[in-house]
């Protein structure tokens, strides 16, 4: 049988690199380009006929990495592959994922309806805003975490008299696991969102005083709920606070936040690509590319 062969959209290049070097296997040869009016043009520059074929790409921000993909995967089926698999390092527009309005649209949806008619035959994704957008999908979805790469890391860091943080109500659950995971008690920040981008956190629910603390969350973007969720637990008396976040998205503010807060380290991994010296030295990236499927949720939260 042919070998499976692993292409890099332009969002994900680093990352599939990686991915390529603990496999043992080269990087496919396809070249993602635009026209001179900006439409996206791709060429794959081997033969993948009867090839069981992976496209990695992370469908943030701007518009064009999605089109990436979806140009991809149609030519990738158009070139008689085996089997397309879509790659979702991050799943854009996830936090899109119902009708919380009158006339609005249910993004996360859209984008599963897109990435399956452009000819994925399975997805595969990380650490979703949301669990049910798992069901968006009408074609196989395997879902991985980020937790085993995260929770050793703070093993190592060997921190004392540890309380895990959730910094707000929906990470409950997740950093229930977490605080299960890492022997540690838990804590949670009642916040309020009076309006949109705005926070304010109203209430702390647990023992944080002369604790350290690390916070969990599944992405980062503006850093205003960690930020004021760290705020308020030092305000209670914690001591070191840390961040472990899977998709480090760092909108416009977002360094110059973390700067400013409390935060002492804020670890992301690659999911998202950062160029090589753009990341504080506040905030630190670990490698996914080493997880596997057998490292599933069920197996570090099935008793949480």
């Amino acid at each position: 049988m042919d070998p499976c062969r692993i292409f890099a959209g332009t969002a994900s290049q680093r990352l599939t690199q990686a991915i390529c070097e603990r496999l043992k296997v080269p990087v496919g040869d396809v070249v993602v380009s635009r026209f001179e009016d900006g439409e996206v043009s791709v060429r794959f520059n081997e033969n993948i006929r009867g090839s069981d074929v992976f496209i990695v790409q992370s469908t943030n921000a701007p518009a064009d990495h999605l089109m990436e993909l979806l140009v991809m995967l149609d030519a990738a089926k158009r070139a008689s592959a085996r089997r397309v698999t879509a790659v979702l390092p991050y799943f854009g527009y996830a936090r899109q994922d119902r009708k919380d309005q009158p006339r609005a649209p249910i993004t996360a949806k859209l984008v599963a309806n897109l990435i399956t008619v452009a000819g994925a035959d399975r997805a595969l994704t990380m650490d979703l805003h949301s669990a049910q957008i798992q069901g968006f999908f009408d074609i196989p979805l395997d879902h991985l975490y980020s937790a085993p790469v995260l929770i050793e890391h703070f093993v190592k860091l060997e921190l004392p008299n540890l309380v895990v943080v959730a910094p707000d109500i929906g990470s409950v659950k997740m950093a229930r696991a977490y605080a299960k995971r890492l022997n540690a008690d838990l804590a949670l920040v009642d916040k309020r969102r009076p309006k949109a981008d705005s926070v304010e956190v109203m209430n702390i629910i647990g023992d944080v005083e002369g604790k350290n603390a690390v916070m969990f969350d599944d992405v980062v973007t503006t850093a205003r709920t960690l930020c004021q969720a760290a705020k308020a637990i030092r305000a209670r008396g914690a001591k070191d606070i840390y961040a472990g976040v899977t998709h480090g998205v760092f909108c416009p503010g977002a360094f110059e936040r973390i700067a400013e807060s409390p935060i002492k380290e804020v670890v992301v991994t690659d999911t998202m690509h950062h160029a090589p010296g753009t990341l504080p030295s506040q905030i630190r990236e670990l490698t996914v590319a080493g997880l596997r499927k057998s490292q599933r949720r069920s197996r570090w939260q099935s008793s949480s």
